[in-house]
């Protein structure tokens, strides 16, 4: 039977971070769903842990990959659900009752779902919400302000989504939603209006955080043209020198 929701994690050699994924996974109290951890033939203990605390019905695949990107790739290949929704280790559902929530608003038919995310730091302490707000209504102009939702807030409809572009180490997550909600409309996409995901932040991006704002600024030039993306990248200098000096 397929189900609704194919929850697709990404991990290798993090069995430290994992845990508390699969935990927020395990206690869903909507069970429509399929879990998939596609796993980049990783050296520690990560398969042991997904083994021991993921659902009986967890697929896990592992095996060499070219990076984080081709790991989604495979998971969306293998993925069976009506909608995909990628929640990658380290990273959890807010509470049980996430995705009942995207459940009920599937219900609609819409073509993608997103939400608001939390920032949490290794403890598991929320640190703050992310600096860049969720728009009420999501549109593809939304997207030339930067990564507006976060990644593993955003379920879109599987039949809609794309290959991720190996091309971009970094940020071809930023990529991939704008290819998506470049493929629907705005009447089309609906916001929980709700904490949905608890994200990590110390991820991939966040270690290589200049690296990622060149390929930003290259992904945003592709869709939105060069003024855009250098007009837009001057904006983020006054907000990203407030928020250094606020830490």
């Amino acid at each position: 039977m397929t189900p609704l929701i194919s929850i697709i994690t990404i991990t290798w050699n993090a069995s430290s971070t994992l845990p508390p994924t699969l935990k927020s996974v395990g206690e869903q109290t909507f069970r429509d769903f399929e879990h998939i951890l596609v796993d980049g033939a990783s050296s520690d203990d990560t398969l042991a842990v997904a083994r021991r605390d993921g659902l009986p019905s967890l697929r896990i695949v592992s095996e060499p990959d070219r990076g984080l990107y081709d790991a989604m790739n495979k998971g969306l290949r293998m993925a069976r659900g009506k909608y995909v929704l990628f929640l990658n280790a380290g990273d959890s559902f807010a509470d049980s009752a996430v995705l009942q929530a995207y459940a009920d608003a599937a219900a609609a038919n819409p073509d993608i779902i997103y939400a608001d995310t939390l920032v949490v730091d290794e403890a598991r302490n929320v640190v703050g919400s992310r600096h860049l707000s969720v728009p009420d209504q999501l549109t593809l102009d939304s997207f030339s302000r930067g990564m507006l939702v976060c990644h593993q807030a955003f379920m879109v409809r599987r039949s809609l989504a794309p290959e991720y572009d190996l091309r971009y180490r970094f940020s071809s997550d930023y990529d991939w939603t704008i290819r998506c909600i470049a493929l629907t409309e705005p009447s089309r996409c609906i916001n929980l209006h709700r904490n949905a995901i608890h994200y990590l932040s110390d991820g991939l991006t966040g270690r290589n955080h200049r690296a990622s704002l060149i390929e930003r600024f290259h992904v945003m030039r592709r869709h939105y043209g060069v003024a855009t993306a250098v007009g837009r990248h001057l904006s983020f200098i006054p907000r990203a020198l407030s928020r250094k000096f606020r830490q």
